[in-house]
């Protein structure tokens, strides 16, 4: 699209063969008309753009529509590239690596346009492209007499994180929660969401993965069931909708604009929020410059703990379970050259020793897998002592069904990638590593892949082995990270001893 600058203001000229015009990338400075408070705005338009960042493809009103609303102060022109000493820099997802952009022949500014391909997947972002924005006053929205609908107690542990959490909420602040798994995180916020709806603040709770997003929905919608809530993710039919409460994957992020007065980034250390920046930066451009952020993960990098250690980063800790019972430190157990057993169609006898006393006692299990073909050779294998034996990856199209089976009990053990890593709850397992000494676990997910037994308070105890090949610094510094979660947990009269 092209314009040209008139009386400080923008016009959107349709003609791309008009001399005095230009791609929006090429104005320096976008001027933004006074709010005129007389002029009866569209009220749908103001749902849909508020605190947003969205491109005309994504708006179902009429160019002419938009540019009025522009012309009297309630919409924003925004460059979708700009241009920083020469160098592009995508608005949307801050891209700044040059072989993330590429050019095409545009039809709507007539020229050979510069894009940006990091970000495509959410409609392609040119140097003439504007994205659109709000100006005016936000959306009423009215408060049920009573917010959290929630009538559980906390743990003494939950209790204190909960109210550190208020206060970084209520004074705008960042706050890591560094919470062992299974600690009950969600209900630990419970109290500072209602404190920021209390105020009219927007509250944005955000996941890299839209399996957690899945399951957060349906509890935060019970615990606050007069607040509406949206839930962002690929595909949602709710993308569009205008909400104080949301649920969204860090991707859906995006296309928000200092929209939040809170973001809570939870599974902070997931994949993929961890290798992509522009999710990082999505988070960022998400909240109002006055907001609150708070992070949780049961594993925060190295670089964040040396922070904590040394004052640099605001913590609160939940180094124990709701229940008080310790979480199941790994057993490390020497198995050789697996892969070689592997190869000729065989296990370690220590591996199959493991796995037949599970089936025996019908005690559920998973053993994880670091590459999925060798989760493959493994199967049929392991059928040979019960054919319901599954195994499942991210690429299953039965994985939710083969989840749901294992829920229901009616699977005996299940083979997984680290796709189970997080985000799933089985009460009574136990869990094995299969090759722990490979570069896929990592420290984080050993601690992530341990804190899948034990989680119920009527199964807390679970037996979590690491099978291997050689011990690995990862291997070591997870086991080191559990128990030293748990002796704070007793040290604070958290855990039962």
């Amino acid at each position: 699209m092209r314009f040209h600058v008139k009386d400080d203001c923008l016009f959107p000229v349709r003609d791309k063969e008009k001399e005095t015009t230009i791609p929006i990338s090429q104005i320096p400075i976008i001027p933004q008309p006074t709010l005129n408070l007389n002029f009866v705005f569209n009220p749908d338009l103001q749902l849909l753009l508020t605190g947003k960042q969205l491109i005309l493809d994504d708006l179902p009103f009429t160019l002419e529509e938009i540019q009025k609303h522009y012309e009297n102060g309630y919409v924003t022109y925004r460059k979708g590239i700009e241009y920083i000493r020469g160098l592009p820099v995508c608005s949307r997802c801050g891209n700044k690596e040059e072989n993330w952009f590429a050019q095409f022949p545009c039809s709507r500014c007539g020229e050979i346009c510069l894009y940006c391909r990091k970000c495509l997947m959410m409609g392609r972002i040119s140097a003439c492209t504007p994205l659109i924005g709000w100006n005016g006053p936000n959306p009423v929205h009215t408060l049920p007499e009573s917010i959290l609908g929630w009538k559980g107690r906390l743990s003494d542990g939950q209790q204190a994180a909960s109210n550190d959490v208020v206060e970084a909420v209520n004074n705008n602040k960042e706050l890591l929660v560094w919470a062992v798994c299974g600690a009950g995180k969600t209900e630990v916020l419970f109290a500072a969401i209602e404190s920021a709806l209390a105020l009219k603040k927007r509250v944005c709770i955000a996941t890299p993965r839209t399996d957690v997003v899945l399951e957060l929905t349906p509890r935060l919608k019970a615990a606050f069931p007069g607040i509406t809530a949206a839930s962002l993710y690929g595909g949602s039919e709710e993308r569009h909708l205008y909400a104080p409460l949301t649920i969204a994957t860090t991707h859906q992020l995006l296309r928000f604009y200092h929209a939040f007065d809170t973001v809570i980034l939870d599974e902070v250390d997931a994949f993929p929020y961890t290798v992509e920046e522009s999710l990082q930066y999505a988070a960022v451009q998400a909240r109002r410059p006055e907001s609150a952020m708070i992070y949780l993960t049961a594993t925060p990098n190295e670089k964040w703990q040396r922070e904590c250690r040394t004052g640099k980063r605001a913590f609160t800790t939940i180094p124990a379970r709701f229940h008080r019972h310790p979480l199941p430190v790994p057993r490390f157990t020497w198995c050789g050259n697996w892969q070689k057993h592997l190869k000729k169609d065989k296990l370690p006898a220590n591996v199959l020793h493991w796995i037949k006393e599970r089936i025996q006692n019908h005690k559920q299990a998973l053993v994880f897998f670091p590459h999925i073909p060798l989760m493959e050779k493994a199967l049929p294998i392991l059928r040979q002592l019960s054919p319901d034996i599954e195994a499942v990856h991210a690429e299953d199209p039965d994985r939710k069904e083969k989840v749901q089976k294992m829920r229901n009990k009616e699977i005996p053990l299940l083979l997984t990638t680290t796709i189970l890593e997080r985000g799933v709850t089985f009460p009574n397992i136990d869990v094995a590593v299969i090759g722990a000494e490979d570069d896929i676990f990592t420290d984080s997910a050993l601690v992530q892949i341990s804190g899948r037994a034990g989680r119920s308070k009527d199964y807390p105890d679970g037996i979590v082995t690491f099978f291997h090949y050689g011990k690995t610094e990862a291997m070591l510094k997870a086991r080191k990270q559990i128990t030293v979660m748990n002796h704070e947990g007793i040290r604070r009269g958290l855990i039962e001893t």
